[in-house]
Order: C-alpha cells, then structure tokens, then sequence
C-alpha cells in the first residue's frame, strides 16, 4: 500500500517559506519523535541547505516514543552539520521553556535589539508546531487540532527576548519515496484520514508493534503473540472489545481505529516505529529516489555534504 498526501494548500506553502528563509537566522524542524526520519521532510533539508541555514531539530512527543531509539536518533542528529537535535514533549512548559536560549547558542550572531533572532519554525501536518508556538508565547496564537493541516498560513510574532517567530504551515513533499514511510505517517495521525484505509494501516502498525514490542499488545489487550500477524491483533482487538457488525461478523474497521488510537495517544505503551539501523536497511533495499528538484522541475544548486546528510536526505 503506497500512500500520497498533498493538498494544493502546501504548493503555496512551500513557495512561501522558500521566500521567507532568505530572512530568517535559523530553523526550528518538528519531527514526531516516533517516526523521526519518515517525519523529516525533504523540502525542508533541500531549503535550509541551499540557504545554509542552522536548525534546531526537537523530535516531539517523546514521552510517547521509546527512549532507547529516541537517544539513538539524538545521538544520530547532532552528528550532522549545521544540526542540534533535543527531545521534548511541546505540552509540557519546562520543556518548551529550554528552547530560546539553546536557539540563541546555534545562532549566537543574533538576538539583539537592533538585531533580533529570527526563527522559522516548520515541519510536516500534526507532529506540534501550533502547540510549541502558543507554548512559547504563553498563549493561543495557532490553532490546535487532532487532525492534520489545522494551520494553513503563515504568520510572524514577536517572541520578545529579542527573538522573531515565523509559524508555517505544515508542509508535505508531492510524493512519499517508500511505501513504509507513507504508511508510518499515517498510523502516527500526520497524513488526512481521507487518503488511508484505516484497517491496512492498522495492519501495518500491529506487524511493527509485534516485532518490536509484543509485550506491549500482551498487556493492553490480553492476547498472546506468539505466532500471530497484524491482522490477528485486529481481529483479536474486536474479540476482545466485544465488536460486531449486523450479522455477528467482527467490526475489524472499529478496531483498527481503536489500535490506532490507543498507540497515537499513548496508551499503548511507549513505541518507535523506526530507528537509524532500520533507516538504513530500508534505504538499503531501495534505490535512491530522485531528488525534489527533478521531481518539480526546478533545478537547485547543489552543495557538498557529509555523509551524515546525505543519509538524511536520501528519502
């Protein structure tokens, strides 16, 4: 199942933050802690690179996400030039608090009266933006909502402390290289239910699940895993939650939401989907897609890269 999400309001977007970069100091990426690489979006590397712009990467929701693989990918991040990578939860103040000033070390040029910081903060639909922004500003400016692309325009505010915000709206890529990514968004609520099957979704994130933390579906459910797939986790989700349809066969669409439900918000227990070993074998068994320039037709110049970028951005 290969899945495409892009609605004509991110074309728009896209070229809006390309302008808007040529007058910011540095980039503020959210990535969904839980799928940290599939939730980087290869405009936004493509963007900042050309413009040669610092970026803060904070991976987001990471009280939802294994720590194991969350400290990989920290430790995989801040290896990167021009990169600082921190794991936060965009909920709790304490943690947003920390932002400014590690802001003001990766870009110690500015923040002045006469010279203020500007930030442009940016990242794919639903992994936090609109929640760090009124976090930050310690009130409602962004609308918040449970679905992807709330935010569909760009706004400007004054953070004080010297610092300049720019909000975007969040931006996927016209198309999604490998099946699994697509898919991984989608379990983790950052693609619009209109262009999903929730059932094949869920299918997909109880094969994950099981591999890598069956203890988890042991618990939440009462089931056994041995020997089981994705599909008989729904099945046994139904069973278990007492759901049938007119004629007495299981409701496998309700379970599939309620599995769904119970890993976005955590009730699951704490789970990555991928991890940097897993980035590179997927990457392993693909070739390279091409790059973004080619698929829109609009050359871009290129730009020598460690090998730590070049792992990122091929996607």
């Amino acid at each position: 199942m290969s899945i495409q999400w892009y609605p004509g309001h991110m074309n728009a977007a896209r070229k809006k933050a390309a302008e808007a970069m040529e007058k910011v100091d540095m980039i503020i990426e959210v990535l969904d802690a839980r799928v940290p690489q599939a939730s980087c979006n290869p405009m936004i590397e493509e963007l900042r690179t050309f413009r040669q712009r610092p970026c803060l990467k904070i991976l987001n929701k990471s009280d939802l996400a294994d720590p194991a693989a969350t400290q990989q990918w920290l430790d995989f991040y801040n290896k990167q030039k021009n990169v600082h990578a921190v794991a936060l939860s965009c909920k709790k103040p304490s943690d947003v608090a920390k932002i400014p000033a590690l802001s003001m070390k990766i870009a110690p040029h500015r923040g002045t009266a006469l010279k203020p910081l500007r930030i442009m903060i940016m990242g794919i639909p639903n992994v936090g933006k609109s929640t760090l922004m009124n976090a930050l500003l310690k009130k409602r400016v962004a609308k918040v909502g449970d679905e992807p692309a709330v935010t569909k325009m760009q706004q400007r505010l004054y953070l004080g402390n010297n610092i300049v915000l720019t909000d975007t709206p969040g931006m996927m890529w016209p198309k999604i290289a490998y099946p699994s990514d697509g898919l991984m968004l989608a379990a983790s609520h950052a693609i619009g239910s209109n262009a999903l099957i929730e059932e094949e979704v869920a299918t997909f994130l109880a094969d994950i699940i099981l591999a890598r933390y069956p203890a988890l579906i042991a618990a939440r459910y009462g089931m056994k895993t041995e020997g089981i797939d994705g599909v008989s986790v729904i099945e046994g989700v139904a069973v278990r939650r007492g759901l049938r349809i007119k004629g007495g066969d299981l409701d496998l669409e309700k379970a599939a939401h309620i599995f769904l439900q119970d890993y976005r918000t955590g009730l699951l227990g704490r789970v990555s989907l991928e991890t940097p070993e897993s980035r590179v074998e997927l990457l392993a068994t693909f070739q390279p897609p091409p790059s973004l320039s080619d698929v829109e037709g609009e050359p871009e110049e290129a730009e020598e890269e460690s090998p730590d970028e070049t792992f990122d951005r091929r996607r």
